[in-house]
Formats: C-alpha cells, structure tokens, sequence
C-alpha cells in the first residue's frame, strides 16, 4: 500500500519546481553535487604539481632520505636518538608534501564551489533519523541510490581497466628500472606515473562531464511539485487570493463613499450627459487651480449627478470637457494646465449664474462653450475606453 502511494506520489510531482522551493532547498543545504567532478579536479590539480614541481619534490625527497640514513656510532649511543631523527624525517616530509596537499584540498573545494555555493549551517544538525541501519538500506534501494551505486561501481570498473591496461603496456619498463641508478629511476617512474595519470583523468573527464549536467536534473526532478503544493506555496506568497479580493472591494467602496460625500461641496459637476460626470471645487484662498473633487462614469457619474441636483450644485453639460477632465484629471488633484482655460470659463458661468439668480433683474448669462485642445478628448484616441471604478483601483 505504501508503495503504491509513493508510486502516486511521485506521478503527481510532474510541475516544475518554484523558485522559492529551489530557495528554499539551496537553504537546507541540498543542492547538486556531482562527485566525479571533484576527483577529476583533484587527480588534474596533483598531475599539475607533479608536473611543475616533481623534480624538485622528488630531490628534497632523496635528501630527506640520505638525511635520514646517515648514522654514526656516538648518535647510535643516545637512548633517545632513534625517535629524534624519525620526527626529524617526519617534519621534513611534511614540509616537502604539505604544499602538494593544500592544492589538492584547494582543487577540491574550487570543484565543489563550481556547482554553487550557500552558507548555511542545517546540513550539520543532527538527523538521528539517518543513524537507522533500515532507513540506509531503503535509501539504498530507491532509484536514486541504485543508481549511484551503479555509477560508483561502473567508475570503478572503467578506472580498473585503464589501470590495468597501462600496468600491461608497461610492465617491461618497470621491471627495466631496477637495473638503473636510483635517480634515473626514480625520473623514469615519475614520467610512466604521469602518462598513467593522464589517462586515467581522461576517464574521469568523461564521467564529469555526463555527471554534472545529470545531478541538476535529479535535483531538479526531485523537487517537482504537486498542483497542490504550487497552490499553497501562491497563497503563502501571495496570501489568500479570495481575501486579499474582499480586501480590495472594502476599499474601494470606502473611497467611493468619501468621494460621494465630497460631492455637496463642490462647485460644479461637468457632465457628459450620462458616460462621464467630474465634480471640480475651486477655493481662490487656498487652491492655485480647480481641483477634481469626484468622477466617474455610467451608474457612478449618475449617482454623482443626482448628489449635485440635491445638493444644489450646478450641473453643466460639456461633453468634451467632462472626458478631457475624466481622462487625465486625477481624483483629489488639481486639474492639467491646458484645462484651466476652459474650466475657467465654466466656472466664471456659474458664478455669473448664481449672481443672476441671486438678483431677480439681472440677465442670465449664455452657456459657454469653452475650447478643449483635440488631443486632450479620449474619443479622438483609437481605442481609448475607460476601464470600471478604475479610480478606486489599487
């Protein structure tokens, strides 16, 4: 049963991981990492010294050496000379290969480095759950461990057979060394060493470059989601979507509600006679110019029609004023400059009005008609329409 649960698990996983997942991992520590890399760096790195400095490793080498054999009989007398002179050789060859030694582990940590690199100390928690002998033998047998034990197994084989071939192709000449001098010799196991080296690194060349680009795609493979997953990641980036909707409707009735209340004060409502309506108030003493104090269109401009009527605001029909200030007036802002022209003019009507109204001898005045620049009417723009309650957008 568990099987077959994992079987339809691991079927479900067929989306690609999120970014925040890959995050999330490289966090955790669990990132790709290919193991033949390292060992083809290193065996490259140790080639390199040997090739540059083995002269000169193996001549400190030979010194140590006859340091080492050199006795005499008052040294031989001393109780304690024996453990002198082995930590005599033991420092000097630590000195000779410790050099040879940071390059390698340097070589090795550039490799790992290759593959990417994250600071984090969860990889060295203790995971009690790993110290299980059956929870290794299941890892064991998953694809994932098969499969590296076969990859391990196969490197093996293809290193010993390279091994064994070059042993083969040069066992005569080894055999030869012995039969000359200890330096000649020891040059000639140097050059027979490399060319052996260099084979075998060519080997592991192959493995590198077929393990790298596969251990991201297991690593990616094994981060695949569910549909599942990708919801609930969305809603935890992004919250609850349903919410963060009722959120927004919240608000923009609350600035709808605020800017109807606004509408009583204005001055005057241009309208379009049912599309669009602009409430703009101007006070001398404290505003440089008109300010837009609400708009809308359709069911809003009416509502803000029917606020002004009952308010005694005037309300004027100036279709190409009213979308001019619809289209690029801002809601609670002072109108665009090449407005105030005609917005002057309308103002001075209604003032004009209210004075005629006031007196009952006084004329009224004519309606104006005031000049708005072509390319301020949204209609002279292919295309142009305006979106809904898209003032209350966030």
């Amino acid at each position: 049963c568990r099987t077959a649960m994992a079987d339809q698990d691991a079927q479900d996983r067929n989306l690609p991981a999120s970014a925040k997942k890959i995050e999330r991992s490289r966090a955790e520590g669990q990132m790709p990492r290919s193991r033949d890399l390292p060992h083809f760096v290193m065996m490259v790195a140790g080639g390199a010294v040997l090739t540059v400095g083995g002269p000169s490793i193996i001549e400190k080498l030979r010194q140590t050496l006859v340091a080492a054999l050199r006795f005499d009989a008052g040294l031989l007398a001393r109780p304690g000379f024996m453990g002198e002179r082995l930590i005599d050789m033991v420092l000097a060859f630590a000195l000779v290969m410790g050099p040879v030694a940071a390059v390698l582990v340097l070589a090795g940590i550039a490799s790992h480095l290759a593959s990417g690199w994250n600071w984090t100390m969860k990889p060295l928690m203790p995971k009690f759950t790993h110290l299980n002998p059956l929870g290794g033998l299941k890892r064991l047998f998953t694809g994932q461990g098969l499969g590296t034990a076969l990859k391990a197994v196969l490197l093996a084989l293809v290193l010993g057979i390279v091994g064994a071939m070059v042993l083969k192709n040069r066992l005569a000449a080894y055999v030869g060394i012995m039969s000359v001098p200890l330096p000649s010799a020891l040059a000639y196991a140097g050059q027979q060493l490399m060319g052996g080296l260099a084979l075998l690194a060519v080997a592991l060349a192959v493995f590198a470059a077929i393990d790298v680009p596969l251990q991201r795609q297991l690593w990616l493979r094994r981060l695949r989601m569910t549909r599942e997953e990708v919801k609930q990641e969305l809603k935890e980036v992004e919250g609850n979507l349903e919410v963060k909707a009722k959120v927004r409707a919240k608000m923009r009735e609350m600035a709808r509600r605020r800017m109807l209340a606004a509408v009583p004060q204005a001055d005057l409502v241009v309208m379009n006679p049912t599309h669009y309506a602009v409430a703009l108030k101007y006070d001398e003493g404290r505003m440089a110019a008109p300010k837009v104090v609400a708009k809308g269109t359709d069911l809003l401009a009416m509502k803000i029609r029917d606020l002004a009527k009952e308010s005694k605001v005037p309300v004027l029909q100036q279709p190409v004023l009213a979308r001019a200030l619809y289209a690029h007036a801002k809601l609670d802002e002072e109108i665009p400059a090449a407005l105030f022209g005609a917005v002057a003019q309308v103002l001075a009507y209604v003032y004009q009005l209210r004075a005629s109204m006031s007196s009952r001898n006084a004329a009224r005045p004519d309606v104006p008609k005031p000049h708005v620049p072509p390319e301020l009417d949204p209609h002279n723009k292919p295309g142009w329409a305006p979106e809904p309650d898209q003032d209350f957008a966030e």
